[in-house]
C-alpha cells in the first residue's frame, strides 16, 4: 500500500476541473484531495491529467487471450496474467470479465463459462487490478440458469446481462449476417452455426423469458444489477424492463436508445464505437447517441485501449465537458454496478487513479495507474521520483 502525495496534477472532479492540484493516498483511500501544492514532499505530476480508475463493465477481451486462434487454448492464469497487465496499462482498475452462458460452441459453453469464473475469483489476490464478474445469459440456453444458480448463491458474479442473439433481431437482423461473423468468430463450418441459429428459432419465447425472469429475480434479489444486451425495438425494452433490468447496454438503434433512457436506464455502449465513430457491425453509432443525450457509459467491449482514448475524443472535440467525459468511464459504470466507493476523486473514495500525459496534439498516454492505493503500472517517465511509500 503506498502513501504520500501527488501535486501538479490537473484533477478531474465530479463536476469541475482543477488546473493545479494535489491528492494524498493513505490506506487505499483517497484521503486529502486540494488546489495548489501539497503540503510536504510529493509525487510530482508535471501538469499531467489525475482521473478516476476506469471502470470497464463488459470486456471480453479473455476469451481471446484463452483462444487466439480458434482451436489453440491456454491455460487460464496465464490469461488472466496477461490480460491483467493489459487492463492496468490502459487505466483500467476494475473490469468486469463478460463471460457467456451461450451453447455448446467454443468458450462460451456452460461448463467452460462456469470454471473460468471460478478459477478467476481463485486468482483474484494475484492481480493487479479489481477483477469482478460479469454473466453473460443467452436466453435461448435454458439450460445455463442451474449453474449460474448456483453462481449467484455463491456470491461469485458481480452482474448479469440477458442476451437474446437469435437472427431476425438485435445484433443480427439478418441470418446470414449472424452466420458469417459467428463462423468466423469461433473458426466453426457455416453450416453447423446455422443448424445451432434455426435451433435457438424453434426454442420459441414463452419458455425462454419466463426463465430468463426467474434468472432476473434471483439476481437482485442478491444485489446484482441486471442488463439487457443489444436491444433493437421500443417494445423489445420493455419486455427487458418487465424482468427488472437497469442497464441497457449496446442497443442497435436510437429508438431502443431513447427508451431505453425514457424508462430510467443507464445506457452503455462500446468505447471502440465511440474512437471510430462508428459501430463495427453497422449499428447505432456511439457519437450519434451522444448527441441524442442518449448515451451515459463506455465499456472496452473487446479493446480496453479505447476507453481513455475515446474519453479524450469527446472532451477535446467539445462533444462534452471533461467531468462528463470522464463519468463515462467512471461514475455512471461505478452507479450502475452499485459500487458506491469508487468512480470519483473525492475524498473517502478508494485510490483508484491513472495519470494521464496529455499533450497538445498527441495522443492520451497512460504515465501510472494506482489500484486501490497500490501503484499497479508505471511506465518509467516518473521513475526518479520515490516520494510515495513503496512505489
Amino acid at each position: 500500500m503506498s502513501t504520500g502525495w501527488i501535486e501538479n496534477a490537473r484533477l478531474i472532479l465530479p463536476h469541475e476541473v482543477v488546473e493545479a492540484g494535489a491528492v494524498r493516498l493513505e490506506d487505499g483511500v483517497i484521503s486529502d484531495l486540494r488546489e495548489g501544492g501539497a503540503p510536504v514532499p510529493a509525487l510530482d505530476a508535471r501538469g499531467m491529467t489525475l482521473l478516476p480508475g476506469l471502470i470497464d463493465l463488459h470486456g471480453d477481451m479473455i476469451e481471446r487471450e484463452l483462444e487466439p486462434r480458434p482451436g489453440t487454448r491456454f491455460d487460464h492464469d496465464l490469461a488472466l496474467i496477461e490480460l491483467d497487465k493489459r487492463l492496468a496499462a490502459s487505466g483500467v482498475t476494475t473490469a468486469f470479465a463478460s463471460l457467456s452462458f451461450a451453447d455448446g460452441l467454443g468458450l462460451r459453453s456452460d461448463t467452460r463459462a462456469e470454471g473460468l469464473i471460478r478459477d478467476l475469483v481463485g486468482y483474484r489476490p494475484h492481480l493487479l487490478v479489481d477483477h469482478r464478474v460479469h454473466a453473460r445469459y443467452e436466453v435461448s440456453n435454458t439450460d445455463a440458469l442451474v449453474p449460474l444458480l448456483a453462481l449467484l448463491d455463491e456470491g461469485l458474479v458481480d452482474l448479469v446481462s440477458l442476451m437474446d442473439h437469435t437472427p431476425g433481431q438485435g445484433q443480427f437482423r439478418d441470418m446470414e449476417t449472424y452466420v458469417g461473423y459467428t463462423a468466423r468468430w469461433l473458426g466453426r463450418p457455416a453450416e453447423e452455426v446455422r443448424a445451432l441459429a434455426h435451433a435457438r428459432l424453434d426454442a420459441g419465447t414463452g419458455e425462454v423469458w419466463t426463465v430468463a425472469r426467474t434468472l432476473g429475480q434471483a439476481a437482485q434479489a442478491r444485489g446484482v444489477s441486471l442488463a439487457s444486451h443489444d436491444d433493437d425495438t421500443p417494445q423489445k425494452v420493455e419486455l427487458l424492463c418487465s424482468l427488472g433490468v437497469s442497464i441497457s447496454e449496446f442497443p442497435v438503434t436510437l429508438e431502443a436508445a431513447q427508451a431505453a433512457t425514457g424508462r430510467g436506464l443507464s445506457v452503455f455502449m462500446g468505447a471502440p464505437n465511440a474512437l471510430r465513430g462508428a459501430s463495427h457491425s453497422g449499428n447505432l453509432s456511439a457519437l450519434d447517441a451522444l448527441e441524442a443525450g442518449t448515451l451515459h457509459g463506455l465499456a472496452s467491449d473487446y479493446s480496453p485501449m479505447t476507453m481513455l482514448q475515446a474519453v479524450w475524443r469527446v472532451a477535446r472535440e467539445g462533444r462534452v465537458g471533461w467531468p462528463e467525459a470522464v463519468a463515462l468511464v467512471s461514475d455512471t459504470p461505478a452507479g450502475a454496478a452499485g459500487l458506491t466507493d469508487r468512480g470519483r476523486l473525492e475524498v473517502g473514495g478508494r485510490a483508484d487513479l491513472v495519470l494521464v500525459e496529455d499533450a497538445p496534439g498527441a495522443r492520451p498516454r497512460v504515465r501510472l495507474t494506482v489500484s486501490g492505493g497500490r501503484p499497479v503500472y508505471h511506465d518509467g517517465a516518473l521513475a526518479p521520483q520515490r516520494v510515495l511509500v513503496g512505489f
